[in-house]
């Protein structure tokens, strides 16, 4: 947490590659900007930079009361989905004898570009603006130093070749990047999936992000990257089987197959709710079906060899997915702590919009269980499996 002292000693530095001040307080495009630009840190610090709410530029203080609200607001700019990845950033009130401020502190990204809206932007001196494609360049050949999370990780023996790249540019590309970015775009195809953390620069190799999502053959070089997906007539596995299907292949036409699936499986039917109205009760909340299943489809493990099991009763719906809890979750804090074992998945998923919001997948499916008058979403964890269940409504 800033001191006072250590406050007004950034103030007193005026704007810089590290620090910008406003006086602003609604300008959520000019928050998610600065906060961007100061964790692609291009300049290369390695240290935080400062967003200060309530100096403007020639270092006098607005006065203008930090509400709660504008708190909120601020520390929504990492979980709203809008940069990818996720920036690292804390957000805090300091009081001074001159007025209180609001500081957002930004630390660099590990895995940069970070984007804004599909835009790389950047901070050098007191310049904000978005990055050129030598700028871009500088930023993906900084990444390759840290091989953090298996999704941003080189499949080594794979090649550009093993991608279907028709997906990349057709079906993807033009969720994740800003239209008049990609019609100015000149860049090789080998940068533009570099810059989204699907090739390696180094080795030349597509990460594993790149072969899950693109992938000709994702099972030649993820074995475990498949679902399961199975129906009993029956509350137990002795039961006769009614549909199997084992879905396999990019994850883009997995989805969709996996969508169609669900949606044949939910049973809706109307319930009286006054002398002349009904609503409509779900046998399985579509929404909490929907938040279970991407949870499990983001946060696997892709280096098992298992698959992602959805299993069907007739009285209950279960997910298993192979990984533990991961990071700072525990049986403790879940599902309010999270961690994300593959943030480049998560930002592709953000990107293609199955992902409204981050960290709030599960909190979103007890809500709807409840809503529908269904027992709440229960689950079981080890060292290699989380499994989350959904009792069937009466």
């Amino acid at each position: 947490m800033l001191t006072e002292a250590e406050l007004l000693a950034l103030i007193a530095l005026d704007e810089s590659d590290r620090v910008e001040l406003t006086v602003s307080t609604k300008d959520t495009d000019k928050f998610s900007e600065a906060v961007c630009a100061f964790a692609n840190d291009l300049p290369a610090h390695g240290k935080p930079g400062y967003l200060i709410i309530g100096v403007d530029k020639q270092r006098r203080f607005s006065r203008e009361p930090i509400t709660n609200e504008l708190l909120g607001n601020l520390g929504a700019l990492r979980s709203n989905g809008n940069i990818q990845p996720l920036p690292m950033l804390t957000v805090e009130k300091v009081t001074t004898g001159q007025g209180d401020v609001a500081v957002v502190t930004v630390q660099p990204s590990e895995l940069p570009p970070v984007r804004y809206q599909g835009r790389v932007c950047i901070r050098i001196g007191p310049r904000r603006g978005f990055a050129t494609e030598q700028e871009e360049r500088r930023l993906v050949e900084r990444r390759v130093s840290h091989a953090l999370t298996f999704d941003a990780q080189p499949c080594l023996g794979s090649a550009i070749e093993d991608l279907a790249l028709s997906l990349f540019l057709w079906d993807y590309r033009p969720h994740a990047v800003a239209r008049e970015v990609i019609e100015a775009n000149n860049r090789p195809i080998e940068q533009q999936l570099s810059s989204l953390r699907f090739l390696d620069p180094r080795s030349g190799a597509p990460t594993n992000a790149g072969i899950l999502l693109f992938g000709v053959d994702v099972r030649r070089w993820l074995p475990g990257a498949w679902i399961s997906f199975l129906v009993f007539d029956g509350a137990d596995l002795a039961a006769n089987p009614v549909l199997e299907s084992e879905m396999s292949g990019d994850l883009l036409s997995v989805l969709r197959k996996l969508d169609a699936l669900l949606d044949a499986q939910l049973a809706r039917s109307p319930v009286v709710a006054s002398l002349l109205t009904e609503r409509i009760v779900e046998a399985y909340p579509g929404v909490a079906v929907r938040e279970l299943v991407l949870n499990a489809v983001m946060h696997r493990d892709y280096q098992a060899t298992a698959p992602l099991r959805i299993t069907w009763f007739t009285d209950r719906l279960e997910i298993q997915s192979p990984g533990g809890l991961y990071g700072v979750a525990t049986r403790e804090n879940f599902p309010r702590q999270t961690s994300y074992r593959n943030p480049v998945l998560a930002e592709a998923l953000k990107s293609l919009g199955y992902v409204n919001r981050y960290g709030r997948g599960v909190l979103r499916a007890q809500d709807a269980l409840q809503r529908n008058g269904s027992a709440p979403a229960e689950f079981e964890f080890d060292d290699h499996f989380v499994l989350a269940r959904i009792w069937r409504r009466s």
